[in-house]
């Protein structure tokens, strides 16, 4: 396991500094994500996200309510979580509805965002945790390269809705060292209805295949804080509409029977989800339990204890 973040041979290699440049000639006219919308960031338009080009943050902080191998195991020290507005998912029953579709928050340069980074480092963050990152990527990776020149060391956490482009994806090898991403929907239709991104389950898919192949089942340290590797959550809805049963199988039987998988229980009605009968409700219990009994019948057990 190596001791420090992977960004740094790449930095070492020079090759950072050509991802970087990649990436930005992707903000305009916008192909960061599956719309590939067209917008023309760079010149201040805003993308079907809703976001131009300065990354917009609502929060950073130390944060305890993630997944334990993210807050520090048996030691925790908190995640660094950096949280960025906007969304280019706009599901209609998003719980940070005033940041993902209102853009709640502040619009800072990148090196107000490495300083960010290296903040969260001194407060004694295991990892840094990007959380909604997809549209801002170029940003982000420019703030890395920034922060590793100061002194940035921690691994970086890349928590996103899983509706992604793998050809970027691909442009983070190396620079990501834990991949989490969501894995909301199996079927075409509650992803059109809820999310509309009919292709949200193929674009998904290629995603965290490549995620795997670049980083593997998660790794942990001797104090069960993760190093490196893959994390999925899914998030169980009511009715049967997230189609637990076939993301789960395609988990073990495509990405890795080890995947450490986060089944969720905490769907709530929020944002506009009154307006849909079908998800106007919390889910069962029995709905929760036997997305997990199934999980476990697959062998994914890592995430469940």
């Amino acid at each position: 396991m190596p001791l420090y973040p992977s960004y740094l041979a790449l930095i070492e290699s020079g090759e950072l500094d050509e991802r970087i440049e990649k990436l930005k000639k992707l903000l305009s006219p916008c192909g960061l994500c599956p719309r590939q919308c067209r917008a023309n960031r760079a010149e201040g338009e805003k993308g079907y996200c809703g976001a131009d080009y300065r990354p917009v943050i609502s929060s950073h902080n130390l944060h305890f309510g993630e997944e334990r191998p993210l807050t520090g195991g048996m030691r925790p020290r908190g995640s660094g979580t950096i949280f960025l507005a906007h969304c280019n998912l706009l599901c209609v029953y998003c719980q940070n509805f005033e940041v993902s579709y209102l853009g709640e928050g502040s619009a800072v340069s990148e090196s107000r965002l490495a300083c960010m980074m290296l903040d969260l480092q001194d407060a004694g963050a295991c990892n840094i945790n990007l959380v909604t990152p997809t549209h801002y990527t170029p940003q982000i990776v420019s703030a890395v390269r920034t922060a590793a020149g100061k002194g940035l060391r921690l691994p970086l956490v890349y928590n996103c809705g899983g509706y992604e482009r793998v050809e970027i994806v691909r442009l983070l090898d190396g620079v990501v060292d834990i991949y989490m991403p969501d894995m909301k929907y199996a079927d075409e239709e509650p992803a059109r209805r809820f999310s509309c991104a009919p292709d949200y389950f193929d674009r998904c898919r290629e995603a965290v295949t490549e995620m795997h192949r670049q980083v593997g089942d998660l790794v942990l340290d001797e104090s069960l804080t993760a190093r490196r590797g893959l994390l999925i959550r899914h998030l169980v809805l009511p009715n049967g509409l997230a189609g637990s049963e076939k993301i789960l199988r395609f988990i073990a039987e495509e990405i890795s029977p080890a995947s450490y998988v986060n089944v969720m229980s905490q769907y709530r009605p929020a944002g506009m989800a009154r307006d849909y009968p079908d998800l106007d409700r919390h889910p069962t219990r029995t709905e929760y339990d036997d997305a997990v009994a199934e999980a476990r019948r697959l062998g994914l057990t890592r995430g469940l204890e």
